[in-house]
């Protein structure tokens, strides 16, 4: 059988079998050493090809939740780099804003303000950890689809990257997956404005990419023509990242 994307069936598996090993190995952090470590990159841009092409689509969203449904904050793990070396939690600097910049006709500068009166988006939803973990909790923010709107990007934008204050960590997104509706930047969780554990002032959100894609305590987000890595896929782990 073929579907409309012009996939067989067996193409499938086949693709299946060679993106999930990479993307078991990567999720553990081991690259494989200096033989394998080329073989399973390019494995990793094939899981990446799959999750694109087949899985990403602006009109599949990730299921929502009524808030009774939500975990408990305690049960809700909060990571940060900062915090893994040096157990605390990195803070804004002063006079914190938003960037937008890149290739953009119209680069942006946004306070914690700002950004509240821009138009939102709030819901709840299914956290999903590279790890097997799972949580439910409720965010709110502006849609990146809206920054890009006025920051209006240049034809040979292809990609997003997203930088932070939380010890040099950043991520690169293609412009598919920022662009879609679920996709934030978050600046409330279950209701209330950011703690600094759940990466405030401000933290990219989208329920339908693992944890790790998700840049805590955003500075910059750069429209780009080349791919930006990010923190965690430099050191192996599948780029595109969807759940």
């Amino acid at each position: 059988m073929t579907d409309s994307l012009g996939v067989s069936r067996r193409d499938f598996l086949r693709l299946g079998l060679a993106a999930g090993p990479a993307s078991l190995v990567a999720a553990c952090g081991w690259d494989g050493g200096p033989l394998l470590e080329p073989r399973l990159r390019a494995f990793g841009r094939i899981n990446d090809w799959v999750g694109e092409k087949i899985f990403l689509s602006r009109s599949r969203l990730a299921p929502e939740y009524p808030i009774s449904d939500r975990t408990a904050e305690r049960l809700f793990p909060a990571y940060s780099i900062t915090y893994n070396r040096r157990r605390i939690y990195p803070e804004p600097p002063r006079g914190w804003e938003l960037e937008v910049n890149g290739l953009v006709r119209s680069p942006q500068r946004l306070t914690r303000e700002m950004l509240a009166g821009l138009p939102r988006v709030s819901y709840t939803v299914k956290h999903h950890c590279v790890e097997g973990w799972t949580a439910i909790g409720t965010w709110t923010g502006v849609p990146v689809s809206v920054l890009a709107g006025l920051a209006r990007p240049l034809p040979e934008a292809r990609y997003l990257r997203f930088d932070s204050f939380d010890s040099g960590y950043s991520n690169g997104w293609d412009l598919a997956s920022a662009m879609h509706p679920q996709t934030i930047l978050a600046y409330a969780f279950n209701d209330r404005p950011l703690a600094r554990e759940r990466g405030a002032p401000l933290r990219l959100y989208s329920p339908v990419k693992l944890g790790y894609k998700l840049t805590k305590y955003v500075t910059t987000m750069s429209f780009t023509r080349e791919r930006h890595g990010g923190f965690w896929e430099d050191q192996g782990y599948p780029w595109l990242a969807g759940v």
